[in-house]
C-alpha cells in the first residue's frame, strides 16, 4: 500500500512539474511521440521525462526496494494488448495518464468521460477474462 501512495504522489509531482516548467501535459502518448518528433527542437524535456520513467525500476532495485512485477510470457497476448492500447489511444486522443491524471485534474470534460470509459472497459475486461479463463485476484 505504501508504494502505491508514494508512486501516486510522485506521478502527481512529475505531472505538476512538467506542466509548470514546460507547459506540457505528461500523458505518455504525448511524451513518447515528442521524443520522436524530429522537427521539434524543444523535445529534450520529453527525452529526460521518458528516461526518468525507464530508470525508475532499476533505481528502486538499487535502493533495495522489493517491487513485484508479474507479466505474461504469451507474446501473442502482449502483441494483441499493445495493438488494442495503441488503437484505443489513437481513437481516444490520449492515454490513461494524459486523460486520467492530467485531464481530470484540469476538470476537462473530455478527459473525465475518457477516464470513466477506461475504468468501465477495464472492469468489463477483468470480468470477461475471469469468466472465460477462471482467473482470480
Amino acid at each position: 500500500m505504501m508504494y502505491e501512495v508514494v508512486g501516486g504522489v510522485l506521478i502527481g509531482l512529475a505531472a505538476t512539474l512538467l506542466w509548470f516548467s514546460v507547459g506540457r501535459i505528461s500523458g505518455m502518448t504525448g511524451v513518447v511521440s515528442s521524443v520522436f518528433m524530429l522537427r521539434d527542437v524543444q523535445r529534450h524535456w520529453a527525452f529526460w521525462f521518458l528516461l526518468g520513467l525507464v530508470l525508475t525500476y532499476p533505481l528502486a532495485q538499487w535502493f533495495g526496494l522489493e517491487i513485484s512485477i508479474q507479466m505474461t510470457d504469451d507474446y501473442g497476448l502482449i502483441l494483441a494488448a499493445g495493438l488494442l492500447v495503441g488503437i484505443g489511444t489513437y481513437l481516444g486522443n490520449g492515454c490513461t495518464s494524459g486523460h486520467g491524471v492530467c485531464g481530470t485534474a484540469r476538470l476537462s470534460p473530455r478527459s473525465i468521460v475518457a477516464t470513466c470509459v477506461f475504468i468501465a472497459v477495464g472492469v468489463l475486461t477483468v470480468a470477461l477474462m475471469n469468466a472465460l479463463f477462471g482467473g482470480g485476484a
